[in-house]
């Protein structure tokens, strides 16, 4: 388990991370509101995913480790915002941080390694959903230069209940 002072490093991701990102993923789908996924993943299932984020281009994988054990702390992600052609300058970015390394700026760490990675592709906005509530979230996009656009309410269904998404929204 990573320590408050681990130092941490932000690369692309690799087809070596898919096992760990599959588990810390599936911790996310399992217990939490936070992807409308209902059902986890094994990593095969969850390749096509990882191969869909190449180290160059549009849409992105990058994964922070600890820099000493090399344990991944979290990934960030942008992907594709519609199937459209007109949507092609618009990407969905997504955040997931282990549950044992929230708190200590690794989301911060990747979407701004993330962005930097993105600066020179032929990109004008950057969205993001947030399942409600998540304050850490909120204040994760806002820090980092999103703005609340819309909230669609009670637009998907888990664990028995509605739920709320908050849309972000931030210029590339």
């Amino acid at each position: 388990m990573p320590t408050e002072r681990t130092e941490v490093q932000v690369r692309p991701g690799v087809e070596a991370d898919l096992e760990a990102l599959t588990a810390l993923y599936n911790h996310y789908v399992r217990e939490t509101a936070i992807t409308f996924d209902i059902t986890i993943f094994s990593p095969e299932e969850r390749r096509p995913w990882l191969l869909s984020h190449p180290e160059d281009g549009p849409h992105r994988l990058m994964v922070a480790t600890a820099a000493d054990s090399q344990e991944i702390l979290g990934y960030s992600t942008s992907s594709p915002f519609r199937m459209k052609p007109a949507y092609a300058t618009s990407v969905e970015t997504t955040v997931y941080v282990a549950p044992d390394a929230g708190g200590r700026g690794v989301g911060t760490l990747l979407y701004s390694a993330l962005f930097e990675a993105l600066s020179g592709e032929d990109l004008h906005r950057a969205y993001a959903g947030i399942a409600l509530p998540n304050e850490a979230s909120a204040r994760l996009h806002e820090r980092l230069g999103f703005r609340h656009v819309a909230t669609y309410r009670e637009v998907g269904r888990k664990f028995g209940r509605y739920w709320d998404v908050a849309w972000y929204e931030k210029p590339l």
